[in-house]
């Protein structure tokens, strides 16, 4: 059975992992209804493998003129790099009931997910305390998004600097704290620029260590306190 991306990677009793194509089938429609494709990789799977390049999909509901051409793309790209192709053996076939790793495969597994819940609920409530910032609880996947409302000042000094505001505050931040985050103009914010009902975001993994948030969390306070200080309004 083929899976799709964080699927495993759930962190609220109140919310559950459904397939598009488990949906399609239930509600009657089968391949000849609806073209369905599903893709998993090694790297957004529940263990987070960030940089091993490997994955899989497939393919239901197209026709054979639509997979020969996925057949001759397929045929002509490079293969993955070997890491890759050994874990996405391993992503395809995980241990089974009755194989003699399978409990602890299991615990292993579980122990993963519970503490990826315990960092996604530290670095959203982490986030939230900050002034001017606010941020979702983390139900699944490996990020967190939140929302910075920045001061007049700030986004001034974007501008002057050629950078979006959320660039402007990401890359402060990593200069000064070694902290890299991703400015959320590439996902698709509610635009700023032009309309005052606009957003910005940063997007924070959760994949480090409990014990590398910990440290990062008094850097991450100490330069947003900073942050809003210089560029506060003191009209």
């Amino acid at each position: 059975m083929y899976l799709q991306v964080y699927q495993d990677n759930v962190y609220v009793e109140d919310r559950k992992f459904h397939s598009f194509k488990k949906v399609a089938r239930s509600l009657g429609y089968d391949e000849n209804d609806i073209s369905i494709v599903s893709f998993h990789s090694v790297s957004m799977g529940f263990s987070g493998e960030c940089g091993r390049r490997g994955g899989y999909m497939e393919i239901c509901g197209f026709g054979d003129d639509v997979m020969d051409e996925i057949r001759k793309v397929a045929s002509v790209t490079l293969c993955p790099n070997i890491g890759g192709q050994i874990l996405t053996s391993l992503a395809m076939d995980p241990p089974k009931l009755g194989d003699g790793c399978f409990e602890n495969f299991m615990a292993e597994k579980e122990d993963i997910r519970l503490s990826l819940a315990k960092r996604a609920k530290t670095l959203a409530s982490a986030f939230s305390s900050l002034e001017g910032m606010t941020c979702n609880r983390v139900e699944g996947a490996i990020y967190a998004f939140p929302r910075i409302h920045l001061p007049a000042a700030a986004i001034k000094a974007a501008k002057a600097e050629g950078m979006s505001p959320d660039l402007f505050y990401a890359c402060r931040l990593l200069d000064a704290t070694g902290i890299a985050v991703v400015p959320g103009s590439g996902f698709h914010q509610v635009s700023g620029r032009n309309k005052a009902t606009g957003t910005w975001h940063i997007r924070c993994t959760i994949l480090p260590g409990e014990d590398k948030i910990k440290v990062m969390i008094p850097r991450l306070k100490e330069f947003h306190e900073s942050f809003m200080n210089e560029f506060r309004d003191r009209s």
